[in-house]
């Protein structure tokens, strides 16, 4: 059984560590098999949002295929030391230096950090935090703009509601795609981000609804918009007739599902262009037969935009 250690601070934010450890008590209730446990260095611990909370002070055993977190806590701005004392720190640096993994949410990025574990690393953080932390840890990588990172054991994530994300992508690691997604519907969370999409996603934009039949195809498109995807096939998917999906799909998302597929070969390609790629390169990666359709797709997303 995987162990799993959140490690509270003081004034950590409750979404940031109820999150996860909803990802992984789910897990438990559907048969993937975690072990939790709560530490901290006091015995009671005050949340941003007023509720106190009661940890142990001592660390269990772990081994390799165990897991440190450590959520966020308020942090507008970086206070001038991480809220961990040396000790906590020596414990997060042996734990991965022994095979382990550790994690963060949010600001729990500069614990890790402290602890030396963002040198020579790719990390990511809060939007709001990447300028002091890139400059706090200028021997890591800050990569902006995305849910969550994962390199050499180090896992990071944007903070609130992205642990979700990189709870349920550790889950599907350990345990597979499958075991993530019962996680993740048993949670009645549809928006299975991948760690490279933007914070502010189109996936997530017209997630909001509780047509299952959408969802369904909204899986389907989100894992592989860069494919072509006949309504026939989508509607397969579903279960139900085209015109049906397409009716349904409309009312819940507002788009068709060619527009959803569209949407999000746009917001892919942006990306791509924004971290040095050509439109006629991005065009190809995303799905694009040449680059003439993504030109009138920026252009006209750009218009709308400006209108």
């Amino acid at each position: 059984m995987p162990k799993v250690a959140f490690f509270l601070v003081p004034r950590l934010h409750l979404l940031d560590l109820a999150g996860p450890a909803q990802v992984f008590s789910t897990a438990n209730d559907l048969g993937y098999a975690y072990g939790l446990s709560y530490v901290a260095e006091s015995e009671e611990i005050s949340t941003a949002q007023g509720v106190v909370l009661k940890a142990q002070r001592d660390w269990p055993s772990l081994g390799r295929d165990d897991l440190i977190v450590v959520p966020g806590w308020r942090s507008p701005r970086l206070s001038p030391r991480p809220p961990i004392s040396a000790g906590t720190r020596q414990v997060l640096r042996s734990h991965h230096a022994n095979g382990g993994s550790v994690a963060s949410v949010c600001s729990g990025a500069d614990a890790l950090g402290a602890a030396g574990l963002l040198d020579g690393r790719r990390y990511t953080t809060h939007h709001e935090l990447t300028d002091e932390l890139a400059a706090r840890y200028p021997q890591g990588s800050i990569v902006r703009d995305v849910l969550y990172v994962v390199h050499d054991r180090v896992i990071t994530s944007a903070g609130i509601a992205s642990g979700i994300d990189l709870a349920l992508h550790l889950v599907a690691v350990e345990h597979g795609a499958e075991a993530a997604a019962r996680v993740a519907r048993e949670m009645v969370v549809y928006a299975r981000r991948n760690g490279d999409e933007l914070q502010e996603s189109a996936m997530l934009r017209h997630r909001g609804h509780l047509s299952d039949v959408a969802h369904r195809v909204q899986d389907v498109i989100d894992t592989r918009y860069a494919e072509r995807l006949p309504l026939a096939e989508l509607a397969r998917a579903a279960g139900v007739s085209e015109r049906t999906l397409t009716r349904v799909f409309t009312t819940a998302t507002g788009l068709t599902p060619l527009r959803y597929q569209q949407l999000l070969r746009l917001e892919r390609a942006e990306h791509l262009i924004g971290h040095g790629a050509t439109v006629e390169a991005a065009a190809r990666l995303v799905g694009f037969e040449d680059a003439r359709m993504l030109r009138r797709l920026r252009a006209r997303d750009h218009f709308a935009t400006s209108a």
